[in-house]
């Protein structure tokens, strides 16, 4: 699967990004060119969509719950290839031709990046151990720019439209498809949530969070609990 032939859609949900999303969408269309960009707007209320027109090539709305704005834009999508990229991230050099690289097997369905938090050794700390914990665990956030074939996301019936832990969900549910691979290529992740919040309170929320899904405790709960924690100090708009 050659990134020539192959069509990619990348999909960035978003909630009032008016501060990043030029640059982060100039950047993306900088290093993948050859990308449909589709921005799942959940219905800001400042200028992200406005300023999104002209430098995407859709905008779609929905209400605002980041499965829902990504499933909304996935079925706007024109794309082979499904590629779903938070808008506080940098994405690596050459990312589409790795993407086609790793779909180039047919057992493979999908795919993810590995993250890397920027500046200081506590957060090196903390994006290796989350990749280690996730090999474990076999979970994946959507910090790691999940990809996936289009086929793979409709077969999955794509993001379960739960309010919290819909990307580990989703990686679950692609997991029983087929093999999904780690590029080494690495996405740089914004480490903003933890200046915000607090980087022991946010890790120990991560944490805390992750035991309870795994003892199946109600998503709804999960998402009252991260509130509790984490939103109080911070905007709600970076949740999820």
């Amino acid at each position: 699967m050659k990134s020539t032939r192959t069509k990619f859609s990348v999909i960035v949900p978003v909630f009032n990004e008016a501060s990043l999303i030029r640059p982060f969408l100039q950047h993306l269309r900088d290093r993948a060119p050859e990308a449909e960009i589709i921005v799942a707007d959940g219905g800001s209320t400042d200028d992200t969509a406005n300023l999104s027109v002209g430098f995407c090539d859709q905008l779609v709305r929905s209400e605002p719950n980041r499965a829902v704005q990504m499933n909304v834009g996935a079925r706007a999508a024109h794309g082979d290839v499904l590629w779903f990229v938070h808008v506080d991230a940098e994405v690596p050099q050459g990312c589409l031709n790795e993407i086609a690289r790793i779909l180039d097997d047919p057992n493979v369905v999908g795919g993810y990046f590995r993250i890397r938090l920027p500046r200081y050794a506590v957060y090196r700390l903390t994006d290796t151990f989350a990749h280690y914990a996730g090999i474990l665990l076999r979970m994946r956030c959507g910090d790691h720019g999940l990809f996936c074939r289009r086929r793979a996301f409709v077969d999955v019936g794509g993001f379960p439209e739960v309010p919290l832990m819909e990307d580990v969900e989703f990686f679950r549910l692609l997991r029983r498809r087929g093999r999904v691979i780690c590029s080494q290529k690495r996405i740089l992740a914004s480490p903003r949530r933890y200046e915000t919040v607090g980087q022991v309170r946010l890790t120990l929320a991560y944490g805390l969070i992750t035991a309870l899904y795994i003892f199946r405790v109600p998503h709804a709960k999960l998402a009252w609990i991260y509130r509790r924690i984490c939103c109080k100090r911070r905007n709600p708009d970076l949740a999820g």
